[in-house]
């Protein structure tokens, strides 16, 4: 999920699937694009690897949180465009209050151990 740079460690479970319905929240979007909103919006922090996206892009779909269809690019190439389902914005909003209860549990963690 991130680039090779060692001290760069793996997310959490589901933090790919949260930024994926983020991104689609902001508009429909292919996996290229959605690869390049996601280090854009990091500034540069998160690399995700098309070996991450597609297989989490496909659990999102079986689960009925996104949707996909084939369109046509402005070059003319047939791209894969996913959107955010009504389901998939409700599961964000639940993933992104679980996640904001965890990082202040940490936060909480952290803090006490300081000196």
């Amino acid at each position: 999920m991130f680039s090779s740079d060692r001290s760069k460690r793996d997310l959490f479970t589901g933090a790919l699937e949260m930024m994926i319905l983020q991104s689609l929240q902001c508009q429909p979007i292919n996996g290229y694009a959605m690869v390049q909103h996601i280090q854009q919006r990091s500034r540069d922090l998160l690399e995700v690897e098309e070996g991450s996206l597609y297989p989490a892009l496909q659990r999102l779909l079986k689960a009925s949180l996104d949707e996909a269809s084939w369109e046509i690019s402005a070059t003319n190439g047939r791209v894969r465009t996913y959107r955010i389902t009504k389901k998939g914005r409700k599961h964000l909003e639940q993933e992104i209050f679980r996640f904001e209860q965890m990082f202040e549990g940490i936060s909480l963690v952290l803090a006490d151990a300081k000196p």
